[in-house]
């Protein structure tokens, strides 16, 4: 989905035969089936964010396009959805996709997921310009994404022994369709970390979606709403404490992203947040201008994790507050088959006032490095936080991810 995996690197994990794509520990390494690819010309960054070439994909150490949105069916029914493709590249080895496909039911309170890993370049059928992804299912129906411009179409069919949660046959077929132009974070499309290397992040916040979600075996027509993040970059190892990452969507066209980012000692050397207003317009909002405290917490029955589990939100130069509580408490996915990590991602219940007056909203949170043995995630020694020691986005976790620490430069991996 989205929050900056920027404070360490993926561990290779490019195995075969169902294993981990990224993961910690590693696997065993495979051997290259094909002669090394020359070295790529050295970037050097920052680099414009130009549409629609920067929606496809790039020849960089870590990528993902990640959707998250919220569907209303024709009986009423409200659900949540999850769809993301990971990339990875590591030097000689081919490279490495993961993808994680998530259904909430927030009217029945059901939650399921499934996910997928494909090693190779067949994956990219992406012309000049945009991006087009094709997972394939090993006999079952392929995943597929792509779009060019902020006019995207997703395809995604699991049958009921794929998935997990409340297991049964998910799927969806959805057009999107961005209501105003891309959000770069931090003014220009690229945050620098450092030691830790850099990456281009931009959102579509808002994004106007049709089609249908299988649920059961039925199909079912649907409209709603959709959050998309495409990011990119070389990213080496500084830490991975984990993070927090909100996106709301409020009801007079306001859009939030809050980022909340903390190191493996608990520190937080990255919180910020992005601001776009109904016209499309946007800001980079830095750490002082928010405060984010914790006002519930839950634990998973599968893993033992513990995760904030409600928000209060305050942007005093914005007059506004939010409160946030997830739709269904158990939105945890364990992706260690394809991504090594388990983390929770789930839509929430918005109450929201500016100046005083209620605001409507949607909003989804993705919650990493709360896994038992996180000694960061104890951090804040009680339930409130505030945006410079808070809680903290999607596959990293101190117990093994993408996000967990293999050193290496940009250049040793490339």
């Amino acid at each position: 989905m989205r929050a900056i995996a920027v404070l360490a690197i993926a561990a290779l994990l490019a195995g075969c035969g169902g294993s981990p794509i990224l993961a910690n520990p590693p696997a065993q390494r495979p051997v290259p089936t094909a002669p090394p690819k020359a070295s790529p010309v050295a970037v050097v960054d920052p680099l414009p964010v130009v549409f629609p070439r920067d929606d496809a994909p790039h020849d960089r150490l870590t990528e993902w396009w990640y959707y998250t949105g919220h569907l209303r069916d024709e009986r009423g029914g409200e659900w949540g959805f999850e769809y993301v493709i990971f990339r990875a590249e590591r030097g000689r080895f081919p490279v490495s996709w993961a993808s994680h496909l998530a259904v909430t039911d927030e009217t029945g309170g059901r939650f399921t997921y499934a996910q997928r890993n494909e090693i190779g370049p067949q994956v990219d059928r992406s012309p000049d310009g945009g991006f087009d992804l094709l997972l394939g299912g090993g006999g079952a129906a392929p995943w597929a994404m792509r779009g060019r411009d902020g006019v995207d179409q997703l395809t995604a069919q699991a049958e009921a022994s794929e998935t997990r949660g409340d297991v049964a046959p998910i799927g969806l077929d959805l057009a999107l369709n961005a209501e105003t132009g891309p959000a770069l974070h931090d003014g220009d499309g690229w945050i620098d970390f450092g030691p830790a290397g850099s990456s281009y992040y931009y959102s579509r916040p808002r994004m106007a979606a049709s089609g249908t979600i299988e649920v059961d075996g039925a199909a079912l027509d649907v409209t709603g709403t959709a959050w998309f993040d495409h990011q990119w970059g070389d990213f080496i190892a500084l830490g991975g404490g984990g993070w927090d990452w909100f996106a709301v969507n409020l009801s007079d066209g306001t859009d939030l992203m809050l980022s909340l980012i903390r190191d493996r000692d608990g520190s937080y050397p990255l919180v910020y947040g992005l601001l776009v207003e109904p016209d499309g317009g946007f800001r980079h909002l830095p750490r002082e201008a928010f405060t984010v405290e914790v006002t519930a917490r839950w634990r998973s029955p599968e893993t033992g994790a513990e995760y904030p589990a409600g928000w209060r939100i305050e942007l005093p130069g914005e007059s506004l507050v939010i409160e946030l509580a997830p739709t269904v408490a158990d939105q945890e996915l364990d992706t260690r088959p394809t991504t090594g990590v388990v983390y929770w991602e789930g839509s929430q219940v918005v109450r929201a006032t500016r100046d005083g007056q209620p605001v409507g909203g949607e909003a989804y949170v993705e919650l990493t490095g709360y896994g038992a043995g996180d000694s960061s995630t104890g951090s804040s020694g009680g339930s409130t936080t505030s945006a410079s020691s808070a809680s903290t986005r999607a596959w990293a976790s101190s117990s093994g991810s993408w996000a967990r620490t293999e050193s290496m430069s940009s250049a040793a991996a490339r």
